[in-house]
């Protein structure tokens, strides 16, 4: 259970560029009663996961770019694969129990006697790059495709793209199409 818990908190928080933070000016806690804490004067957050609920933040600005590859998205918009082009994103990490779907098609479950379970979050900062500025256009060169399959091996737990238990009726097209 935590390697999954893990993957997903790395995914997420691979979307970030690690520098200086403000979690108070930066982020907005999104659920959790309490299980989601700023601390060291915004310098660092904490979120955790007990039997009754997990926790979980958002950035408080939207971006268009990282820079960490933890995952590729292509715009396959002219194959009719929905694309955030001219949409901007946030990062949100969360930490919840997912061990009904997530751990090995649920096979995997939480061991509870090891709760609350707590992932700490410092260093964290937002870039973004602006619509049609080069950055914005950049596509993964073969050492970020090295690293993103790295990753991707090491600890991936779940893909939807593979979970054909989860989605019986087949892939949704992003699946089907080269991801890097």
């Amino acid at each position: 259970m935590a390697a999954s818990i893990l993957a997903f908190l790395s995914a997420f928080l691979a979307l970030a560029c690690l520098t200086a933070a403000d979690f108070y000016r930066d982020t907005a806690i999104t659920f959790g009663d309490g299980r989601a804490k700023i601390l060291e004067g915004g310098r660092s957050f904490s979120l955790s996961l007990d039997q009754s609920s997990g926790s979980g933040f958002q950035s408080k600005n939207e971006f268009l770019v990282d820079n960490s590859p933890i995952r590729v998205f292509n715009n396959h918009g002219s194959s009719g694969v929905a694309f955030p082009t001219n949409q901007p994103m946030r990062v949100y990490c969360s930490l919840w129990n997912a061990d009904d779907w997530a751990t090995q098609g649920g096979r995997v479950k939480t061991d509870w006697a090891h709760a609350p379970f707590t992932a700490y979050y410092r260093n964290f900062n937002i870039g973004s790059c602006a619509t049609g500025t080069p950055c914005a256009t950049q596509e993964l060169d073969a050492k970020a495709r090295n690293r993103l399959r790295w990753v991707q091996q090491k600890h991936m737990v779940y893909n939807y793209c593979a979970d054909s238990n989860r989605f019986p009726q087949g892939s949704s097209l992003e699946c089907k199409r080269s991801r890097f």
